[in-house]
């Protein structure tokens, strides 16, 4: 008889005992020229992460120039009264620097990664862009002509498409918030660099702006460093702006960008609701994620799994703006696509399942995994500096206290299961929601009128 072999297999590893975490509270202070400095330092984090935040919202560019700060933006790494465009690319490359820059409702921001060793280098270069930009007409003129390229595109993309129709359709035409955020074509093509260099004057100082400085710190006289370097840039003294109170009609309605022929049909659903500032986040954060935050959420679960209309539905809140007084607003949406003849079906499940959740409420099940997926995860989703430095950033563009995030993982841990249920369903009332469909209209129009969740208005996709 032949024996049989045998394995040794290795002993199964088992699970350690969690750690205490909290997310890291920074150190503040003031460089001599006003601009505010957040620290943290972070051990074994030697890739260090600087985040300048200029007070410099969309709301702020004048009138028919919609895009100028997103122009002004970019063109801070295109040149200073140092180094030519191509000199200063290449400076960032010889110390293995990145430089990013973008412009949104509350300001513009600027974030830099670099490794430790080279933060002196890296510094010094982003304040001489603060400082000194060049803003040279030929660098100003390409950055128009590379954005007004990018605008077809974003039209034909029908994620984008969407967005820009619940922007227009939930505030009104006077607020900037109804407009994109990069601008039109029709603005863009205004922009030059006098523009450009008028916007910087007006807004840009370190009186009004924030440093968020994150990495290992280990051996480095950040006080002295930041002195010489961002310490450097000077700027006449200035009071923040003012916040106008954001102002949205969520009357219940259905606007379809027609798209003829199109196979899927994008949906994006939404409504303004309470900010980080509202003592309901904690819950409705929870309540959101239970209702299509992951592939195990009600949406998922009907949509994709039961019905198998949809690759994926998510529901999410983003903060639009907040203000000092502790008053703001968030995006609460929706988002998905589905394919064109179930389109009708697909919106009929969804409110389905809204209407589920205000009747029957959230389980507690569901309020456990959606704790765990949260608060579980989040010492993996700071590993990096420029994780942590990005979330403070936006603790200090929303005027939140600086303990905010922490306080924030410890109230979802605390959150209980009826208090998400109530957050989630006033944040999705069935009868407050501004429902945009791009998708061939002659196949879907009739089927959302059937629904009857609002009147149907049908746009041409531009």
């Amino acid at each position: 008889m032949t024996e049989l072999a045998t394995m040794d297999f290795h002993p199964q590893p088992q699970p350690g005992d969690a750690k205490p975490w909290a997310f890291p509270a920074p150190e503040r202070g003031r460089l001599d020229n006003g601009l505010t400095v957040l620290r943290c330092h972070r051990p074994g984090q030697r890739v260090v992460a600087v985040e300048v935040l200029l007070d410099a919202p969309l709301e702020a560019e004048p009138a028919g120039l919609d895009g100028v700060a997103t122009i002004m933006a970019r063109a801070f790494s295109e040149g200073t009264d140092k180094h030519s465009a191509e000199e200063f690319a290449a400076e960032l490359e010889r110390c293995g620097a990145t430089l990013d820059a973008h412009a949104d409702h509350p300001g513009v921001r600027l974030s830099l990664e670099v490794p430790a060793s080279r933060l002196t280098k890296a510094l010094g270069l982003l304040a001489d862009a603060l400082r000194a930009p060049a803003f040279a007409d030929s660098e100003v003129e390409r950055l128009v002509r590379n954005r007004l390229d990018e605008i077809p595109h974003e039209l034909a993309n029908p994620s984008r498409r969407a967005a820009k129709e619940l922007s227009k359709e939930l505030f009104p035409a006077s607020a900037r918030m109804s407009r994109p955020r990069q601008g039109t074509e029709e603005t863009v093509e205004g922009i030059d660099s006098a523009a450009v260099r008028a916007f910087y004057e007006k807004h840009v100082r370190p009186a009004t702006a924030t440093a968020v400085v994150v990495g290992d710190l280990t051996g480095i006289d950040l006080d002295t460093l930041l002195g010489d370097t961002l310490g450097s840039w000077t700027g006449s003294t200035a009071e923040p702006r003012p916040v106008p109170p954001v102002v949205a009609d969520d009357t219940g309605r259905v606007v379809i960008v027609d798209r003829p022929g199109a196979v899927q049909t994008q949906l994006l659903i939404g409504r303004i609701g309470a900010d980080r500032h509202d003592r309901v986040w904690p819950a409705q954060v929870l309540g959101t994620y239970c209702l299509g935050g992951t592939l195990t959420s009600r949406l998922d679960r009907v949509l994709r799994e039961e019905k198998g209309y949809t690759y994926g539905v998510r529901s999410f809140g983003q903060v639009m703006r907040s203000a000092p007084d502790g008053t703001g607003a968030a995006m609460l949406a929706i988002s998905g696509s589905v394919d064109t003849p179930n389109t009708g079906p697909a919106l009929e499940d969804l409110w389905t399942v809204l209407r589920t959740l205000a009747a029957d409420g959230l389980t507690d099940d569901e309020r456990d995994v959606a704790v765990q997926n949260l608060v579980g995860v989040a010492p993996l989703k700071y590993e990096t500096a420029a994780a942590v430095a990005s979330t403070l950033a936006d603790q200090v563009e929303q005027h939140l206290p600086d303990h905010y995030q922490a306080d924030l993982y410890r109230q979802l841990a605390a959150t209980g299961t009826v208090e998400a249920t109530a957050a989630v369903v006033n944040a999705f009332p069935v009868d407050r929601l501004v429902t945009i469909l791009v998708g061939d209209a002659a196949q879907i129009k009739a089927p959302v009128e059937a629904l009857g969740i609002g009147e149907v208005t049908v746009v041409a996709a531009e």
